[in-house]
């Protein structure tokens, strides 16, 4: 065996260390998704937010929060 062969299987195992290490990422994903998923936990009018039901500014909060987890997990995986 060359030595360009070594350097080639440890290149892979490092990338394909990296890339479960850039998975645990994705977990981020499954919060947002079960934090809507799950209507009888939002489906209430109280507490209200500027005269907004619950119901509605709890989606609304969950498009930025959706917004600003998917730009966490795009930036760490990249």
């Amino acid at each position: 065996m060359d030595a360009g062969s070594d350097h080639r299987s440890g290149a892979v195992r490092e990338t394909s260390a990296r890339g479960r290490a850039r998975g645990w990422w994705y977990l981020l994903f499954l919060i947002q998704f079960a934090a809507v998923l799950w209507p009888p936990f939002f489906n209430r009018a109280s507490p209200h937010w500027l005269g907004i039901p619950f119901f509605y500014w709890y989606q609304l909060l969950w498009v930025i929060l959706g917004a600003a987890s998917t730009a966490i997990v795009y930036l760490a995986s990249a």
